[in-house]
């Protein structure tokens, strides 16, 4: 399932159909991808502790690591396309902690699929606070941002992308894309072009940069 229905974005009049069929290609994240291997993530930022400790002789709460554990099982079940039930488990793990990057993300890939988008941009936008150095939460609130006609913030995060990760082709491509639709043909040439140098047979970035003077 696509996240982002880029025919249903507005666009202005010398938006042609080619560059709309782009951001379909270049800006949507297929929930049974790996989007949702990010257990390797963690955060820059102290965390408080997502429950108290109970006094000695009590049932222990459920802590951090329940959390870490629903929001496995939610990835899981999001890549066996049963998003009702991993959005359940993205939410039993945000109720532990609040501050489960996994989860986060997981959960606003979720409200992206269904085109909840507002929701999506506030997870996708927590993620991004607690995990700065990565991109993956930047490009998923740029789609977004497209699909409720933000494109000067997406612009904004797919900037601050390939900031992140110079190396990242598919932030080039995308940021060549959301210039093009802004109309501001000297960025989108140079992120076609950096895309190609890192993926030659990126075909989106070739035709992007036909368009646009190259």
């Amino acid at each position: 399932m696509a996240v982002t229905d880029c025919n249903a974005l507005p666009c202005a009049s010398r938006f042609t159909a080619v560059p709309i069929a782009l951001l379909a290609i270049v800006l949507t994240f297929p929930l049974g991808g790996c989007s949702f291997d990010l257990g390797s993530w963690g955060s820059d930022k102290a965390k408080p502790q997502a429950v108290e400790q109970k006094p000695t002789g009590t049932i222990s709460a459920p802590n951090a690591g329940d959390a870490q554990a629903y929001a496995a099982r939610g990835q899981t079940l999001a890549k066996s396309g049963k998003t009702e039930e991993a959005l359940a488990e993205f939410d039993r793990a945000l109720t532990l902690d609040p501050y489960n990057v996994q989860a986060l993300y997981g959960r606003g890939l979720i409200y992206q699929a269904d085109k909840q988008h507002e929701q999506a941009i506030a997870d996708f936008s927590a993620a991004n606070g607690l995990t700065p150095q990565r991109i993956e939460p930047l490009l998923a609130r740029a789609t977004s941002y497209l699909a409720v006609d933000k494109t000067k913030e997406a612009a904004s995060d797919l900037d601050e992308a390939v900031q992140a990760d110079p190396n990242s082709a598919q932030a080039w491509s995308a940021r060549g894309v959301t210039y093009e639709r802004l109309g501001d043909k000297a960025k989108a040439f140079t992120s076609y072009s950096r895309a190609l140098a890192l993926r030659p047979r990126d075909e989106a970035a070739r035709s992007g940069l036909a368009r646009t003077g190259g």
